[in-house]
């Protein structure tokens, strides 16, 4: 009887033309589902809503709708209990128990969804996932029985269809207004926020599709899009709330192996660089601590999620093959009542869309964990550069650590969207070959042999892959190390003509980066080509086993297209795994990169004490690591509080290493170090941050008005302020390029003053300002009468005139303290310092012997002075009173309104807005070539007009009619079929290197022009742009056009070409779809341009805002010493912190709009399958099966092939932005003519040297007042020339108009009667010799830093090094010539950098030589040895020296003195001294007159 009611039941509901459900069916089964539904899932929601609670939302209206409705239902089910109660109990027959058992379960069903819609109130859930969906299904469940109810009415009980209309209105109600969304939580982060992210209070709706981010998409098509138009970052992706995490596990993670007793010997190992690291096998394992642990803890439970809707989507993605199999069934079976045809058309419609909701989900659950985690990396490797110690500095250079930053993490984030892959390609495999086993039999194993077989190809090409990948980072990280050195000595570069040397070591890199480029191209190739014809291979040989093994095997159009459509399937999975194995590869070389990064020793926090009493050194011992020698022996310093100490000896004795060691930054061997309290710290380098002038005083303390124009005053900077275009509101470029070097070190030392710390260390600040400056400076804040009089300071100096000052006098060699004691004990001690007072101070002494009275009195001239330096006045009678109003004066000139505009300095990365314009696109195919290009393309149509039609011929097959249950032509469709395919691969492989061998070529043009245009720009465009743009460039930019640009175009055009041919097969197969197609084409393409607009604004914001994180990191990594001696780390981690956010404001839409972008998409795709799915079944009576097979397989992948083409349309035209903006620079101004081809100067000149300015003037910048202005005077050749002036006077910018850094703005220079405006830059700066003011050295070994060009012998070397004194030192070192000198030349001290400018200067020999200050770093001694070379090695020659000291040049022939850029005096300085001017001041200040 069963059998009979079942097939009974079966024929009610599916052999008819009109289905219905039976009674039973509907009064259980419709009933219980959504019941269970909420049952099973309620308590894990509870569980999750317990632990996450968003704050509270009140009572609102919505809400307390949802209550009344839900408690109505509640009630409709307890009435239907009580009615089939009553009706038991009347007796007017038994009701079935289900009558009973169904309202009952939904009863309590409805109490619990009400309860939950109040728990989630409370707990601030604005719109519900769960409650929607329950809803929903009921509704489903209920609309179904309210059908069958409608179509027979009446034939059971009156009131239970009264209680089922009302329950089924209700369910209405219900469900819409569960689509609404509640208020926000109080106190809830969206009130506060001025931009809030409107994702937390979208409803569920708008959340599955991504509705809310519409109104940015709107704003983006009306006008490109803004800073202002960005949401805030969703708190649980911000900096504060990420980084954190990962550090505390990072660090939990390390703690646990460094307790390990065996790791003690791996801390100990000495730090290798990194990339060597990857490539030697560690010999001894030792545990490190797993950074993919702590990654997978922190980030792991967010991610799981996604694991989840990937399974879901993976059992999805089977419906749509099993649907086509039915409905070719369907075609075959006349029989079949039609509403079968338009019921799978729906089904497959419902699957498809459904797919796509949660393959969306699943892609933004994966980008915000790899938004995250980009997030925690950079933080994590910002936080430990602050910390690391100068061993390890020296083994991750600048470059390597923001490659870490930028290139490693961006790997990362890649990664996670695929590595999913790693567990959900194996499972789709599996279940395809499940389906295809039902499908073809034991045939598919030959199938899976071939995948079997591709398997080790694809490996071996992943592990090549990867050994070229190590190769190739390692070239990007020596090629951006050097181009950021060479951006930081551009200045240098430039006045030695020596930008050409540098150019060739460039690309000598980038050559041998493109040869590992290339080799990886043809790799591409192999793969690309494994990779088509890996579904097609296992197609052919499945079908020809099939076929093959038994004749009466037919192959007809249900198997072979259900195959296909498998097929098609599985090439994704098997495609992805050699990907996503490659990517977890370079992944996995980050990922050592960084655990190696953040496993460097740090500083030791013991390595010195703060404690109550002062400074003290008992036995120390220092070194710079713990494997070189010590630098520092024997110390024993006590230094009480509130005194003032000197620290002297020659260069390189260890008096800035004794900072070091008192500031914790050197590694302490032996002994014990203390320091009282705060302390302050001004480095021997300045150390400027890219802000305004004010910020770089303040330096983060709060403003302190009266206090801020005390120290301004007593640092001397009240003048420079009046002369910067916006007073202290001036922007100060990177590394302060538009401040001279004294600026620099007086604002360094204002940030160290107004910061009013306990301790002050000074590292020499008064070598690199003027004499009397100087005086001032220690008068007004070192000395004992100074701001700093209260406070324990140590200076390191080379002036002697102050040393009578000083309460304590530390004489250091060697790195030993060999006398202490104060003046009188070490002048009484008659030992080495007594003997070099003697000598140099024989003049500076008579001056100060004096009583006190007459020290002071000094004092009062000096800074009287200083004034009528800048206010020029006649001096007046009574000092005092002028100085007075002078100082009023300042402050009147302070208050002025200022235009902050023109203090700018610095340009950001602009973000180019509209449409990419067509001429990148030309310059891209211009760069590659063009016949190369039109190949490319007509290899590309062959291949895929062969794909096509080799489909097309299946379906011919699977067509031909069968003879006695067999196939007769099946030998010869096979054969065509096979070498269709083979030609196919051909066709591809040569396709694919053609493309990559053009990406190679167009990548070698762009950089070479690139980096020869920004050589030839001249000194102004690379002081206004942050050098975090050029190297981001360079890298950021350069690594898109190598690797990302070429793979786009290829995917691009093969998903262009797969669109276009699926939409022609459609067409042929079932034309009325053309009706349709035109309608939804321009739907899709009005989304896609709607997307583009947005996407295109988003990335470029994007990326704009990526360069200031990489500049800020980069000042960090400068001015580690500084922010770590001032305590300032927080506030830095905060701003970097900032700027991350800020970058991922831009980031996190950018995703968003992909997500909303491909839901709209994928539903145009998938309404053209269902169309073409309906009009094929409205046609099934003249369609012949195969045909209608091809025509759904086709439309099947249609939909992924169209999210994949605006995917990559709109990836082309994000990426393609890194070709215009590396072409920028070819449109910026350039220098003059490196070698002029109309005028040579003849090969020897200068002959004599004979300088002559006539008129002479110039600007820094078109907008700005001249600097120097009508300078006119004849230097004749030989003559040594002083050049003197207060700072900022224009002297240096005088020698910078010599060398034509700064062309001139009128009149002329002659040099031995030529014109220099005529002559070529390098021919010009080749024949003049500098030595600058900064010594600037470059990584590399010695003799390259003196001899670039390899054009002297090693004899001219050394006896180069001999006389600029460096000889026995050089000779010293393990390697001599070739010692490496490290990033900025820091392994050598500063006076041994400017004694190898001067070797430099030696070996070049030319007839004009200019001394840029550039004896202010060295002592006395070696000053004087200094100026002996010059007088007898430059005899000949003309010297213009701009001197601080003074006595360096009183034997110059003339002394030439500037004022306001102005000639003042010129003659000779006895005579000058007679008239009693200006210089003649300046001498009586350096006690010389």
């Amino acid at each position: 009887k069963d059998t009979s009611t079942h097939s009974q039941d079966w024929n009610l509901s599916w052999n008819t033309t009109n289905p219905d459900f039976t009674q039973c069916f509907q009064n259980t089964v419709l009933v219980w589902v959504p019941c269970f539904y909420l049952w099973i899932f309620a308590p894990i929601y509870l569980i999750y809503l317990r632990s996450h609670g968003y704050g509270y939302i009140c009572m609102s209206l919505l809400n307390k709708a949802k209550t009344i409705v839900g408690f109505l239902l509640w009630i409709i089910c307890w009435l239907d209990v009580f009615y089939s109660l009553w009706e038991r109990s009347n007796g007017s027959g038994i009701p079935a128990p289900v009558h009973l058992i169904s309202p009952t379960i939904l009863g309590l069903t409805m109490l619990l969804a009400t309860l939950l819609v109040q728990y989630e109130r409370k707990k601030g859930i604005q719109s519900s996932g769960l409650m929607l969906i329950f809803w929903l299904i009921a509704l489903l469940c209920a609309t179904i029985v309210f059908r069958s109810k409608v179509l027979h009415p009446l034939t059971v009980c009156v009131w239970r269809y009264t209680t089922f209309y009302i329950y089924y209105g209700l369910l209405l109600v219900s469900f819409i207004l569960s689509c609404l969304t509640d208020q926000p939580p109080l106190f809830s982060q969206m009130v506060k926020d001025p931009h809030p992210c409107p994702e937390p209070g979208a409803s569920f709706l708008s959340r599955i599709t991504f509705w809310w981010i519409t109104s940015m998409m709107i704003t983006g098509y009306k006008r490109p899009l803004e800073e202002k138009d960005l949401w805030s970052l969703n708190p649980d992706d911000c900096s504060n709330r990420v980084v954190p995490q990962l550090v505390h596990r990072w660090n939990s993670e390390s703690d646990c192996c460094t307790h390990d007793p065996k790791s003690k010997e791996s801390k100990e190992r000495q730090a290798v660089a990194e990339s060597e690291i990857l490539l030697v096998k560690n010999s001894k394992k030792t545990i490190d601590p797993s950074l993919l642990k702590a990654l997978c803890l922190t980030f792991g439970p967010y991610f799981l999620i996604s694991c989840f809707y990937k399974l879901i989507q993976d059992i999805l993605m089977f419906a749509g093959p099993e649907i086509l199999r039915l409905l070719i069934r369907f075609v075959n079976d006349s029989s079949a009542p039609t509403w079968q045809g338009y019921f799978y058309t729906v089904l497959l419609f419902m699957c498809t869309c459904a797919q796509s909701l949660i393959l969306q989900k699943y892609f933004h659950v994966c980008f915000v964990s790899g938004m995250r985690l980009r997030t925690a990396i950079i933080g994590a490797v910002y936080r430990k550069a602050l910390v690391i110690n100068s061993a390890a500095r020296r083994t991750s250079t600048v470059g390597e650590i923001v490659n870490l930053m930028s290139v490693d993490a961006q790997r990362f984030m890649d990664l996670i969207t695929y590595i999913n892959m790693i567990w959900s390609a194996p499972l789709q495999v599996v279940l395809a070959l499940y389906f295809l086993w039902q499908n073809l039999g034991p045939s598919v194993l030959a199938g899976v042999a071939m995948m079997v077989l591709m398997v080790p190809i694809n490996a071996v090409i992943a592990m090549k892959t990867k050994t070229y990948q190590v190769a190739q980072m390692k070239s990007k990280d020596s090629r951006i190390k050097i181009m950021n050195e060479l951006f930081n000595g551009i200045k240098v570069l430039k006045l030695y003509a020596w930008e050409l040397a540098f150019k060739d070591k460039v690309s000598q890199i980038r050559e041998s980066e493109l040869k590992v480029l290339k080799k990886a191209a043809y790799l591409g190739g192999v793969s690309t080509f494994t990779w088509v014809c890996a579904p097609f291979l296992v197609a052919l040989s499945t079908f020809a086993v099939y076929v093959l093994v038994d004749e009466r095997n037919v192959l007809d159009a249900q198997k072979a297209f259900v195959s296909l459509a498998l097929f098609n399937i599985l090439r994704f999975p098997l495609n992805m795994l050699p990907m996503v194995i490659s990517s977890m590869v370079q992944a996995s070389v980050s990922l050592k990169r960084f655990r190696v990064f953040l496993s460097h020793e740090e500083l030791q926090e013991d390595n010195v004490e703060h404690k109550p009493h002062s400074i003290l050194i008992v036995d120390g011992v220092f070194s710079w690591s713990r494997s070189e020698l010590p630098t520092l022996k024997r110390l024993n310093v006590c230094i009480p509080e509130k005194t003032l100490v000197a620290v002297v000896g020659h260069v390189g004795s260890g008096k800035s290493s004794l900072l070091s060691a008192l500031l914790g930054e050197m590694d302490k061997l032996e002994g014990a170090v203390t320091v009282k309290g705060s302390v302050a710290y001004v480095p021997q380098q300045a150390w400027i941050q890219n802000s305004t002038l004010k910020n770089n005083i303040m330096f983060g303390q709060e403003r302190r008005e009266a206090w801020y124009q005390r120290v301004v005053e007593a640092c001397a900077l009240q003048p420079d302020l009046e002369m910067l275009p916006a007073g202290d509101d001036t922007e100060i470029g990177e590394k302060g390029v538009n401040l001279s070097g004294g600026q620099k070190q007086r604002v360094s030392l204002a940030r160290a003053v107004y910061c009013d710390r306990d301790t002050y260390l000074l590292d020499d600040p008064l070598s690199a300002v003027d004499a009397h400056v100087g005086k001032h400076i220690f008068d007004r804040v070192i000395g004992p009468q100074g701001l700093l009089k209260d406070k324990t300071r140590i200076l390191v100096t080379h002036g002697l005139s102050y040393l009578s000052q000083v309460h304590l006098i530390l004489v250091m060699l060697d790195g030993e303290i060999t006398e202490a004691g104060s003046y009188q004990q070490l002048m009484a001690k008659e030992g080495a310092f007594a003997e070099l007072i003697r000598t140099y101070a024989a003049v500076e002494q008579t001056d100060d012997k004096g009583d006190n009275g007459k020290h002071v009195a000094h004092a009062g001239i000096n800074v009287y002075l200083i004034y009528s330096f800048y206010v020029n006045r006649s001096p007046s009678d009574s000092c005092e009173s002028n100085l007075h109003h002078n100082a009023k004066e300042a402050k009147e000139l302070y208050k002025k309104p200022k235009n902050t505009e023109v203090g700018k300095l610095t340009e950001g990365d602009k973000a180019s807005t509209g449409k990419v314009k067509l001429s990148t696109f030309a310059a891209y195919v211009k760069a590659i070539g063009v016949l190369l290009s039109c190949l490319s393309l007509l290899l590309m149509f062959i291949h895929h007009f062969l794909s096509l039609f080799s489909n097309y011929w299946l379906s011919k097959w699977t067509d031909d009619p069968t003879v006695n249950g067999t196939q007769p032509n099946s030998q010869m469709r096979l054969g065509v079929y096979g070498i269709l395919g083979i030609s196919q691969g051909v066709a591809v492989f040569v396709y694919s290197l053609s493309m990559s061998i053009g990406g190679i070529l167009a990548s070698r043009s762009l950089h070479q022009s690139m980096l020869f245009n920004v050589l030839r720009s001249p000194m102004s465009f690379f002081e206004r742009t942050p050098s975090g743009n050029l190297v981001n460039r360079f890298s950021k930019e350069m690594d898109t056009i190598d690797t990302v640009i070429p793979s786009i175009l290829k995917m691009f055009m093969g998903s262009m070409f797969n669109v276009i041919g699926s939409c022609l097969i459609i067409l042929i197969a079932t034309p009325l779809v053309a009706v349709v197609i035109p309608f939804f084409g321009l739907l899709y393409l009005f989304v896609q341009r709607f997307y583009v607009a947005t996407s295109r604004q988003l990335k470029r914001l994007e990326s704009v805002s990526r360069s200031p994180i990489y500049s800020h990191f980069n000042e960090t990594l400068l001015g580690t010493s500084v922010i770590r001696a001032f305590g300032e780390q927080e506030r830095f981690i905060s701003e970097s912190d900032q700027r991350v956010d800020h970058n991922q404001k831009a980031y996190y839409p950018s995703i968003v709009a992909n997500r909303w972008l491909a839901i709209r998409l994928e539903f145009v795709g998938n309404c053209i399958v269902s169309s073409a799915a309906l009009f094929a079944v409205i046609a099934r009576e003249n369609l012949s099966p195969g045909i209608m097979g091809l025509s759904i397989s086709y439309a099947l992948q249609l939909t992924a092939s169209l999210t994949w083409l605006v995917r990559m349309s709109s990836d082309v035209e994000t990426n393609i932005v890194a070709v215009e903006r590396v072409r920028e620079y070819s449109d910026t101004e350039k220098e003059a003519e490196w070698r002029h081809q109309a005028y040579n100067p003849p090969p020897r000149w200068p002959t004599d040297g004979n300088i002559e300015f006539r008129n002479f003037g110039l600007r820094y910048r078109p907008d700005l007042d001249l600097v120097i202005r009508n300078v006119t005077l004849k230097i004749d050749g030989g003559e040594k020339v002083g050049i003197v002036g207060r700072t900022g006077a224009g002297k240096s910018s005088l020698t910078l108009g010599l060398f034509r850094i700064i062309e001139a703005a009128e009149g002329h220079i002659f040099i031995d009667g030529v014109d220099i405006a005529k002559v070529g830059l390098h021919d010009l700066r080749s024949r003049v010799t500098i030595i600058p003011q900064d010594p600037l050295l470059f990584s590399g070994s010695l003799r390259m830093n003196l001899d670039p060009f390899d054009s002297y012998s090693d004899e001219d070397i050394w006896l180069a090094l001999e006389l600029s004194h460096l000889k026995s030192f050089v000779s010293s070192l393990p390697d001599q010539l070739s010692h490496e000198c490290s990033e900025g030349g820091d392994n050598l001290s500063v006076g041994q950098r400017q004694l190898l400018c001067l070797a430099r200067a030696l070996l070049r020999k030319t007839k004009i030589l200019v001394l840029d200050e550039a004896t202010a770093a060295v002592d006395m001694e070696t000053d004087n040895l200094i100026q002996s070379t010059i007088r007898s090695q430059f005899e000949g020659c003309t010297v213009l020296t701009i001197a601080h000291r003074l006595n360096t040049i009183m034997d110059y022939t003339r002394v030439l003195v500037l004022e306001k850029g102005e000639v003042v005096e010129f003659d000779s300085p006895s005579s000058l001294i007679g008239q009693r001017g200006s210089f003649y001041k300046m001498a009586k200040d350096s006690g010389l007159a």
